[in-house]
């Protein structure tokens, strides 16, 4: 199966997005891609809650999520919406932070809430508080397709090895890691944290990625790190996109994953042991 990532600016207008997505998803379907990976917040990045309230909509009814699923169908192709930011029934309002997997008939066959919310304060000037506007997810998501099984992670569920091993034991032999990558984080961390998680597992690691300085209506300006990836198996790096939005592509042979497994069958080797703070 050939995979194409798409590495987007998106701006804090979800009807304003539907053509920039639809384009760059066009874009990955003309250079063979069977099955497309969008980033985190495919519809919407916004540094401001109020505005979020104003324009983000229900999953049933979001744009960017209806387009996708025509053009899945349309072309007859397999679609892994990194996430989309949704409004909920929650009683304070927080939004999900959801992750789609769409069939080549244009259905949803996964869901895949974001567990690991950013909460971080990365520099004197940079603070995130990602819990106060999303709920956090409770269920970790693998899901079949005819040419892999898929583990659904979103962003900061990067820094949580153990999520990512669960997914593999599971049958996972992909694991999809869009992001919305802090610029300051993403220079220290983004690619050795990737390679890690392709390393530890012996799974591919697409990962599509925001990039550059987002558009906004609201004066609360918002930058990404960019620099998608895909990793194999073995930790190589196959694909980078650097800083621009674009496209990239790798064919996926999952006989790569059992040849990495079978070298290093890491995933078999678990043994129980006492937590520290024991007797010793």
């Amino acid at each position: 199966m050939r995979a194409g990532l798409l590495q987007l600016c998106v701006g804090d207008l979800p009807d304003e997005n539907v053509a920039l997505v639809r384009d760059a998803l066009q874009r990955a379907v003309a250079g063979g891609a069977g099955f497309v990976v969008t980033p985190e917040a495919t519809n919407c990045i916004s540094a401001s809650r109020s505005h979020q309230h104003d324009v983000l909509r229900v999953e049933a009814a979001d744009p960017v999520l209806a387009m996708l699923r025509e053009e899945a169908a349309r072309a007859g192709i397999w679609v892994l919406v990194g996430s989309i930011i949704v409004k909920t029934d929650d009683p304070d309002g927080r939004f999900a932070n959801r992750s789609l997997l769409i069939t080549p008939t244009g259905d949803i066959a996964a869901r895949y809430d974001k567990i690991h919310l950013f909460d971080v304060q990365v520099s004197e000037t940079e603070t995130y508080r990602e819990s106060s506007a999303i709920r956090p997810g409770a269920r970790a998501v693998v899901a079949q397709t005819p040419f892999a099984t898929l583990g659904m992670t979103i962003c900061y569920d990067v820094r949580f090895p153990h999520l990512f091993r669960d997914l593999a034991k599971a049958g996972a032999q992909v694991l999809c890691v869009p992001a919305a990558f802090s610029p300051v984080t993403g220079k220290a961390h983004w690619e050795t944290l990737l390679r890690a998680r392709a390393i530890e597992t012996g799974c591919y690691v697409l990962a599509p990625a925001q990039t550059g300085n987002h558009p906004n209506t609201t004066g609360r300006d918002r930058a990404t790190w960019g620099h998608a990836l895909i990793i194999a198996p073995w930790g190589e790096v196959l694909a980078d996109a650097g800083t621009e939005p674009g496209v990239i592509f790798a064919d996926l042979a999952m006989d790569t994953v059992r040849d990495a497994r079978r070298r290093i069958p890491a995933l078999t080797h678990d043994r129980a042991y006492e937590p520290p703070g024991g007797p010793a």
